[in-house]
């Protein structure tokens, strides 16, 4: 995206953008905050709009709504307590017991068995969402292959993964 043409896009969307946050209950240092954000994701992203799937307000209206679940979530979710009795938090040990560590270990041997047993490109997968901390998004585009194929072959793994990890002894 041009320079010129995101400054007109910004100068018409961010007012709208953050009188949205305001409306829907958002203090005035916060709407700014996650408009400016949106905004920003839209100059990051420009190269993911396209016309002939909707009107520029409705992606930038999109990326708002979805900062807004975000924002939402996010308070809502309180922190934790240190002095709450059941949070255990930092007081406890690093060092697991030899009990826990066994236990771990065998976990960790049953997980690399479940995931030798797939097929190869589900395996890949697995590997690129949750060891490489790829997107699904990410990874489509990075492999050359659809997206509803990354997201068939990662929910057919972890079903594969889950009826071998539930075979397996405790």
């Amino acid at each position: 995206m041009e320079r010129p043409s995101f400054e007109s896009i910004f100068v018409e969307y961010a007012p709208r953008v953050r009188a949205y946050f305001l409306r829907h209950g958002l203090n005035r240092s916060l709407a700014d905050e996650i408009a400016q954000e949106v905004m920003l994701s839209v100059w990051n992203h420009s190269d993911r709009f396209d016309p002939d799937k909707g009107a520029m307000s409705t992606w930038v209206f999109a990326i708002a709504r979805n900062r807004l679940i975000d924002s939402v979530r996010k308070t809502r979710r309180p922190e934790p307590d240190p002095d709450d009795p059941c949070w255990v938090g930092d007081r406890q040990s690093q060092e697991p017991t030899p009990e826990r560590a066994a236990v771990e270990l065998s976990r960790a041997r049953t997980l690399r068995n479940a995931l030798a047993r797939l097929p190869a490109e589900q395996r890949r997968v697995l590997e690129a969402l949750y060891f490489d901390g790829q997107s699904m998004s990410e990874l489509s585009a990075a492999a050359g292959i659809p997206l509803g194929t990354v997201k068939t072959r990662a929910r057919l793994a972890l079903r594969a993964l889950r009826e071998h990890i539930g075979e397996a002894p405790e």
